[in-house]
């Protein structure tokens, strides 16, 4: 048995360099150049990376992320609208819908995300409230009460400068989080091509966002692009591999080509180094002389690296971090009836690979 244990822990500091080397590699954040950035687990919310997240930002197309839901919700997609003149003379691009034009609402909300077409957004906006500024206070007041975000005012569907034009970069991948639920969206989001019959413009429509179509990215679900002068280059992107899923959104940066870079090097980052981890429902916790349960079952985001501790006060307050004391999540437990603890939920991840924790711990002592 003694030479067993020299053999294991010759093992573990033979092994050590090159783990700690291969850690430290693979989980440092990416530097960006965009103003503002943020990503997040599309399920958890969980936030992975933020950069002036919560800074006041103008979105340009980004918007219609945001009109296209608000549609879909509350607008029959099989109910007929009528092009204005002014839907048919806005500027920006277009898909070229012709005053007077009878177009299904889904058809517009499809102009509007693959090839966005601030004419369908104008279209839209009539259609649903009767006027571009109707329609703002109506999205204004839908974001707020229906997704929960406070920091965005919406002046217009499709993100054509306005200074009272603003959101956030958290803000931002919440509306995206709250779309990407629906199935609707998703399918038009996540579209590459799609033939195009209107009254003057035959064509197909090819999504912009570069990562779907030009430059391929492992994963890709959906992208929105954005410009205007004001706002520099904007990117939404959605991207899926095995069981994690995620959302980057990056603002403000004078060229397009850096506006993709720091978006694949966010993803990159992010499939390297977290993963999704659940607790099941009715998992008992100790918090001082009470014992606790889950009441439903946790979900969260995970660095794959870094063991993690879950931790419980006297009041049931399960606090899960990592080892260095960032808190991934915080959750609210039911108190048991019994005072006396059962068989609890260890603090360290029932999932934590064992060799890893081990080294983790040898480093720390």
């Amino acid at each position: 048995m003694k030479k067993l244990f020299i053999l294991i822990i010759s093992i573990l500091v033979s092994s050590l360099p090159m783990v700690t080397a291969q850690a430290a590699q693979s989980s440092e954040p990416p530097s960006i150049t965009s103003e503002a950035a943020i990503m997040i687990d599309a399920e958890t919310g969980d936030v992975l990376f933020a950069k002036n997240a919560h800074a006041s930002m103008y979105p340009a197309s980004l918007t219609k992320i945001a009109t296209a839901i608000y549609a879909i919700e509350n607008g029959d997609l099989d109910s007929i609208a009528t092009v204005s003149k002014k839907a048919r003379n806005i500027e920006g691009t277009r898909v070229y819908l012709a005053k007077g034009e009878k177009v299904t609402l889904k058809k517009l909300i499809q102009g509007l995300l693959i090839n966005s077409g601030n004419d369908a957004g104008v279209a839209i906006a009539e259609h649903l409230s009767g006027s571009v500024a109707s329609f703002a206070k109506d999205l204004n007041n839908y974001l707020e009460e229906k997704i929960g975000v406070w920091d965005t005012n919406f002046e217009n569907p499709h993100g054509l400068f306005n200074p009272n034009h603003v959101t956030t970069a958290a803000d931002l991948a919440q509306i995206t989080k709250y779309a990407m639920q629906n199935e609707t969206f998703r399918e038009i989001f996540g579209t590459v091509a799609l033939e195009w019959h209107g009254e003057s413009w035959d064509t197909t429509l090819l999504t912009h966002h570069k990562l779907m179509r030009q430059m391929p990215y492992v994963g890709i679900t959906g992208g929105k692009t954005g410009f205007v002068d004001q706002s520099g280059f904007t990117l939404a992107t959605t991207a899926e591999r095995e069981n994690l899923s995620l959302i980057v959104i990056t603002l403000k940066t004078n060229f397009q080509a850096k506006a993709y870079d720091d978006t694949k090097h966010l993803l990159d980052y992010g499939f390297a180094n977290f993963t999704r981890a659940t607790i099941p429902k009715a998992t008992p916790f100790n918090g001082g002389i009470h014992q606790y349960n889950t009441s439903e079952k946790i979900t969260y985001t995970r660095p794959l690296h870094v063991p993690i501790r879950k931790e419980v006060d006297k009041n049931g307050l399960l606090k899960i971090s990592n080892m260095n004391g960032d808190v991934i999540k915080h959750y609210q437990l039911k108190r048991a009836n019994s005072e006396i603890p059962a068989k609890v939920m260890p603090e360290n991840d029932v999932n934590e690979n064992t060799v890893l924790t081990a080294i983790y711990h040898f480093l720390l002592l």
